[in-house]
């Protein structure tokens, strides 16, 4: 069997979200599976270190697909050559787009729909491209797959697709994430944060992310004469950064936020395991993979109240209303000063990570890959 993969999220010492689903699905499964063959499609010149096994055939094709123009381009005009040419069983997109000229059946992963539930948060022209092909790009498909109970369900109210369709697999933890020494922790809070304690936020930024209301409720907690924690805000801009901007302008504490910017993933282990919380307060995610990062570091978290973020966290974290600064400051507030919340959430936190695993997410996603291609 000759599996065809979208790969363009492979991007040496640049990958994110989706970049590390591919790589850690990817790697195992074509490791796992040598009596099949992989054909890996990307739109710019690879590093040898995504070729995992020697039954991976690496093609480039096209120009870099990062504009809605350039993905029409490649999805339906230059990814039909290859599949012409290679005719392989089965096209895995592992960012959710899919080409509409060919008939190779294929099984997209969805990672979450946030573009038909807050357009306004995304570039217009982006927004306007999800919101018309992704819901042809989800009745095309032999099989979906998505990352939680959540996007499964949202996905399937708001594109009409059965459910029976739809395979939930969940994302894993770089298994470089562990417990760290209180010697490491040392060293970490003498490099980022002049050997203070802090609050660390992990992620792109963009609007949904809601970092703006977590810089508000952090200013609030400064303001208490017994707070000294500092915020460690982590990750590079996206898009539509300016409500962050704006907020942190006028913070009374401002000299207390440290912005890292994007950091190697051996730098964000120590950073986050050095954290006396994660504070994660996205209004919309589809799974959020630093919940489980925390758990995996035997960190508390923080999170919010809606979309998937209860079912990833289980009773492990604790919840907040992320439209209200009120219910963030509290969370900051009760979490820096209740120890035995801490080591409560740290003790069910090492019991919920044990849902989410790269090799469990790998089993499932080729569970779905064999099941896809049984679709007739």
């Amino acid at each position: 069997m000759l599996i065809a993969v979208n790969t363009r999220f492979l991007i040496k010492d640049r990958l994110e979200g989706i970049g590390w689903f591919t790589f850690e699905n990817l790697k195992r499964i074509t490791k796992s599976h040598p009596e099949h063959e992989f054909l890996f499609i990307f739109d710019r010149k690879y590093d040898e270190e995504f070729i995992f096994s020697s039954n991976i055939t690496p093609v480039v094709k096209g120009l870099p697909a990062r504009h809605p123009y350039l993905w029409k381009l490649w999805f339906d005009y230059s990814l039909p050559k290859v599949f012409k040419k290679y005719k392989p069983d089965l096209f895995l997109s592992t960012d959710g787009f899919l080409s509409l000229n060919t008939n190779v059946k294929s099984l997209p992963v969805i990672h979450d729909i946030n573009f038909h539930h807050y357009p306004k948060d995304l570039p217009k022209n982006v927004a306007a491209y999800y919101n018309k092909y992704f819901p042809k790009y989800a009745a095309k498909a032999s099989r979906i797959a998505t990352v939680s109970e959540y996007s499964k369900n949202d996905i399937a109210q708001s594109f009409g697709i059965s459910k029976e369709k739809i395979d939930v697999i969940y994302n894993g933890s770089n298994s470089l994430y562990s417990p760290l020494t209180a010697e490491e922790k040392l060293v970490a809070k003498k490099k980022f944060s002049n050997n203070s304690e802090y609050f660390v936020f992990v992620g792109a930024l963009n609007p949904r992310k809601n970092v703006d209301r977590l810089l508000q409720a952090y200013d609030k907690y400064r303001m208490l004469p017994e707070s000294n924690l500092k915020l460690l805000i982590v990750g590079e801009k996206m898009f539509k950064t300016g409500s962050i901007e704006e907020t942190y302008n006028k913070m009374k504490h401002k000299s207390e936020v440290v912005f890292t910017g994007r950091l190697s993933p051996e730098d964000l282990r120590f950073v986050m395991g050095s954290a006396t919380a994660l504070t994660f307060v996205p209004y919309f995610e589809g799974f959020g993979i630093p919940i489980v990062e925390a758990m995996y570091s035997d960190v508390p978290v923080i999170t919010s109240n809606v979309t998937s973020m209860p079912e990833v966290g289980g009773d492990a974290v604790l919840l907040v209303d992320p439209f209200s600064v009120e219910s963030i400051y509290n969370s900051l507030l009760q979490i820096s000063k209740d120890e035995k919340l801490r080591t409560s959430l740290i003790e069910k936190g090492r019991m919920q990570r044990q849902k989410f695993s790269w090799d469990k997410s790998a089993e499932r996603l080729w569970q779905s890959i064999e099941k896809a291609i049984e679709e007739k």
